[in-house]
């Protein structure tokens, strides 16, 4: 068994104390960590994951809950959590903004269960003071989510509500993850821009027009060159398009933030 977190509660305190629960609520298993900043870089990752995990049974957390601007007037404490099944693996996750929409795009899972903290502790045996804390807490992904994990690992199920696909957003057209090169994963796959090995595909990012020609491996691309590739990323036979320059950092190369403001559009 795997347990991954992917989650915006990133710093050094906030990832030992996160570890620290799921380990004592899943002792012995192995924990690993992604910190994201935005919800598509977690859209992204939860999808290496899930592929990287194969036919291994786990439970992957995903937590971006920001309290601020859109967030604090559609929810109370942010956005509610959730959970649902792939083969033997748990995702508890929140539930809005583009979270899960890569998850929708590649048809992973068509549904969400969304929780009520107050209902599912209770369900979950804890008393009234746990509660009342989780339910309240500025770090509900260290009073609630882990607990949520446990309790629906345990029991299979919990109190929720479905939440169709239809209802999540689409994820919109531009990079989640920037690597340690510079290459620039898009939430794009070939079918997307009708990819064809030699074909140029014009993209406008931040105002810049910017040609590509597409290469189906980082090794065909001439130095110095933009490519588009298909990577490594992405789940079975859906891999998702990079931005790539041969031997430089496509994201400096074109001033391109990891955000998930920032958008692409096709030419």
């Amino acid at each position: 068994m795997f347990i991954t977190l992917i989650t915006d509660c990133r710093d050094a305190n906030a990832q030992s104390r996160q570890e620290t629960r799921y380990a004592e609520l899943f002792p012995g298993q192995n924990i690993s960590f992604v910190g994201v900043s935005s919800d598509i870089e977690a859209a992204g990752n939860l999808i290496d994951v899930l592929d990287g995990a194969g036919d291994a049974e786990g439970v992957i957390a995903v937590n971006v809950a920001p309290r601020h601007g859109r967030a604090k007037e559609k929810w109370p404490n942010g956005t509610p959590f959730g959970y649902f099944w792939f083969n033997k693996i748990l995702v508890v996750c929140t539930i809005d903004g583009e979270t899960l929409s890569l998850v929708k795009k590649l048809g992973i899972a068509d549904r969400v269960n969304v929780t009520d903290i107050r209902e599912v502790m209770a369900y979950g045996g804890y008393d009234e003071a746990a509660i009342e804390h989780a339910a309240t807490s500025q770090f509900r992904s260290f009073d609630y989510l882990p607990r949520l994990a446990r309790i629906v690992w345990d029991k299979v199920d919990a109190p929720c509500e479905v939440l169709p696909f239809t209802e999540i957003p689409d994820a919109g057209p531009g990079v989640w993850w920037i690597d340690s090169f510079g290459n620039c994963k898009m939430t794009l796959l070939p079918a997307d821009i009708s990819f064809e090995e030699g074909a140029k595909r014009e993209f406008v990012l931040n105002g810049l027009a910017i040609e590509a020609t597409c290469y189906k491996q980082l090794r065909q691309v001439p130095d110095y060159h933009t490519g588009l590739i298909v990577g490594s990323s992405g789940f079975k036979d859906k891999r998702f398009l990079e931005l790539v320059v041969q031997g430089s950092s496509a994201a400096k190369h074109y001033q391109i933030s990891q955000k998930d403001t920032f958008e692409i559009t096709r030419g």
